[in-house]
């Protein structure tokens, strides 16, 4: 990943301030990330849930709410103002151009988002969820990334079983979308292994224990 503490991503923006470590977390549809995540939040470590915000910008934000309406027309938006999702997620689902083109109004709306939040934090690290931190490349913003990783089946069981309402088809058309696991894996500064035979908890305190160190010493050479 790109810097520790000397050259952080948002050193810039602070340069007075004490900078927390800015740790990812993702994984596939399915891999479990927001369980995982939610523990390091028992831990006490801040946790931004990047999709969750973005869908409350998408909902709440003046200036983006004008944007989407500008590029998809009246229709992503309901007389009440409330974002049209079944429409928007028409538009987008099996048209990469026009994804591309809602990622880049939501993504910078986003960040900037991300880059308030941090400043009002005070911890070594703090933690950004996100589904889909390699795809649209926002991992290169961070000083760390925790991949959640779990086999194929186990995924799509476990969607199904949260989500009765999707077909095993429109489970692997998501995944079709998404940066295959295995090279997520070849980026990834961590990986959690939540595969159901394995114990995740010691995991995820080795991984604590670790990030903890390389923020309290930003010296200290990449894990």
């Amino acid at each position: 990943m790109k810097s520790l503490l000397s050259t952080h991503p948002l050193s810039n923006l602070f340069m007075n301030s004490a900078l927390p470590l800015l740790v990812g977390i993702t994984g596939g549809i399915g891999a479990g990330k927001t369980t995982i995540a939610k523990f390091f939040s028992i831990l006490g470590v801040p946790l931004y849930y990047a999709d969750d915000r973005a869908k409350w910008l998408m909902a709440n934000d003046t200036a983006l709410k004008t944007s989407i309406i500008n590029h998809f027309g009246d229709q992503a938006y309901s007389d009440a103002g409330e974002l049209n999702r079944t429409f928007v997620a028409a538009c987008v689902f099996a048209d990469p151009d026009k994804t591309a083109a809602l990622n880049s109004l939501v993504h910078p709306a986003v960040k900037a988002d991300f880059t308030t939040w941090v400043s009002k934090q005070q911890a070594a690290y703090v933690l950004k969820e996100a589904a889909l931190l390699y795809e649209t490349g926002s991992y290169r913003n961070l000083d760390k990334v925790i991949l959640v990783a779990a086999p194929l089946e186990i995924r799509i069981s476990r969607v199904m079983a949260r989500d009765p309402h999707r077909t095993k088809t429109q489970i692997h058309e998501i995944i079709a979308r998404q940066l295959p696991e295995e090279a997520k894996k070849k980026l990834a500064d961590f990986v959690v292994e939540n595969k159901g035979n394995k114990l995740v908890i010691p995991q995820l305190l080795k991984i604590h224990d670790q990030l903890l160190k390389l923020a309290n010493n930003p010296t200290t050479p990449p894990i």
